[in-house]
């Protein structure tokens, strides 16, 4: 990464030197995933670990510990298997470096980077820190061009920003790895040629969730452009930890060093919270909320916030985080913290799943905060702004008419409430919905979005302009479809 972009080098302050590589046998105590090796002097905090099984085999991990007695060690592979007097542990001198190419793209990996799809690693092109470096808040671009995903409810509604974070909040049984399939496939820059890739990193899924997105991206052909870094169920949890670290490390060398676009989808961050709740337990720190560690916001922030446009780079990182909300509940602690990190959010809704709606977006409670920079003329379309405002104020009175005819009835309804009623149906069935290999422009998406707002009289448009409603009001039902 250059100069530019690491605020300590910029703020004139210097790297760690290298410290000597240094060897150990034998260990004082295991528990869970963590080892304590005694007698260690001259290690420092968040340094790389090898640890060497007897019969030969390397486990990777980290320094979470550092006294001039002892030092703990957290092992992403597990401990199972090691055998105190005849473990060896081997420190780096350094932070775990992971080496990084552009040849990474159309290959798959597990959450440590290493391949999975039976073909040697790519040439590294460099090494980088896995923890990536603080980027200097002055050296930050106000992010303003969108990203088209195809889908009509977040090009229209909660337009993604390049360089923005926007996480979908779902629930158990919910489709958000269709929805995140569906986002990798079709993403791309709108009015612009520039490289664009994906990187994916999926933590905790299961095997048929993994097969699953190996399958969408190799049919489609968008698995050329794309990084997949798989943390599976049966993987360590510890590697989860890890896993979106090295999928972000791998996104800043291809965004700021070779000037591409990157979009990266991480799921699921509650399988990454569990792991992080299970290792503060293993190491007797005081719980939280609902058991999770203090620094959870902190932590989380370490990764969300490695993200953005910066001055002097061409390319730009997006993310797209998804979580499982526990209980459906959006304040637990993961979708709560997440929300203040992040520039908005997309809230996926059981009832709309019920009702056979996908994608099963709500847009009332979902939000995109950089939405208004990055549409209308110059960016989208002049009408944008109006449109999606008028969809939503409409939708929003859907839910108090179909609250009222629950109580007395459709048929005493006016004539106008039922046109609300009309326009509910039709924007969840119609603008909402759509096929899961269904990809619309921004233009059939806004033109379609027309197409419901007019099924309300004119004077009920009270969120566009009389020139909007004169060059893109739908009059005749066979329009409206």
């Amino acid at each position: 990464m250059s100069d530019s972009v690491r605020m300590s080098e910029t703020n004139g302050q210097t790297a760690r030197p290298r410290l000597r590589t240094k060897q150990y046998e034998g260990l004082g105590e295991i528990y869970g995933p963590i080892v304590v090796v005694e007698g260690v002097n001259d290690v420092a905090y968040d340094e790389a670990v090898d640890v060497i099984l007897p019969d030969g085999g390397l486990r990777r991990g980290r320094v979470l510990r550092a006294s001039e007695k002892n030092v703990v060690v957290e092992v992403w592979g597990g401990t199972a298997g090691l055998e105190r007097a005849a473990t060896r542990v081997r420190f780096a001198g350094e932070s775990l470096q992971m080496p990084v190419a552009a040849d990474m793209l159309g290959r798959v990996f597990n959450g440590l980077g290493e391949p999975l799809d039976g073909i040697a690693p790519p040439v590294a092109e460099a090494r980088r820190d896995v923890n990536g470096a603080p980027i200097n808040p002055t050296r930050r671009e106000y992010p303003r061009d969108l990203i088209v995903t195809g889908i009509s409810a977040i090009d229209a509604m909660n337009t993604l920003i390049r360089g923005q974070k926007l996480p979908i909040f779902s629930a158990s049984g919910l489709p958000h790895n269709d929805l995140a399939a569906q986002i990798a496939r079709q993403a791309h820059l709108s009015g612009s040629d520039e490289e664009f890739a994906v990187i994916l990193v999926a933590m905790g899924v299961k095997h048929d969730d993994a097969e699953f997105f190996r399958q969408s991206f190799d049919e489609s052909g968008a698995l050329s452009s794309t990084a997949m870094f798989l943390n599976l169920a049966d993987d360590p949890p510890m590697e989860r930890i890890i896993a979106p670290r090295v999928a972000l490390t791998l996104a800043e060398f291809l965004a700021y060093e070779r000037d591409m676009h990157v979009l990266v989808i991480m799921t699921d961050m509650t399988n990454y919270g569990e792991a992080l709740r299970e290792l503060a337990s293993q190491r007797g720190e005081v719980p939280s909320r609902k058991g999770y560690p203090g620094y959870l916001y902190s932590d989380l922030a370490s990764l969300y916030e490695r993200t953005g446009t910066l001055r002097g780079h061409k390319g730009s990182i997006t993310q797209v985080p998804i979580l499982t909300m526990p209980s459906d509940d959006i304040n637990h602690p993961i979708p709560d913290l997440t929300g203040y990190i992040t520039e908005g959010q997309i809230v996926l809704s059981r009832e709309l799943f019920r009702h056979g709606v996908y994608p099963c977006i709500n847009v009332l409670p979902s939000l995109s905060r950089l939405m208004k920079d990055g549409i209308g003329e110059g960016y989208t379309r002049a009408d944008h702004p109006g449109i999606a405002n008028q969809l939503y104020a409409a939708y929003a009175h859907v839910q108090e008419v179909r609250s009222l005819a629950a109580v007395i009835g459709d048929e005493e309804l006016s004539e106008v409430d039922k046109r609300y009623l009309a326009l509910g149906e039709a924007f969840e069935r119609r603008f909402v919905a759509q096929g899961r290999n269904e990809a619309r422009s921004i233009e059939a998406t806004l033109d379609l979005g027309w197409a419901v707002a007019s099924l309300l009289p004119p004077e009920e448009l009270t969120r566009v302009s009389e020139a909007e409603i004169a060059a893109h009001y739908v009059a005749s039902t066979e329009a409206r479809g």
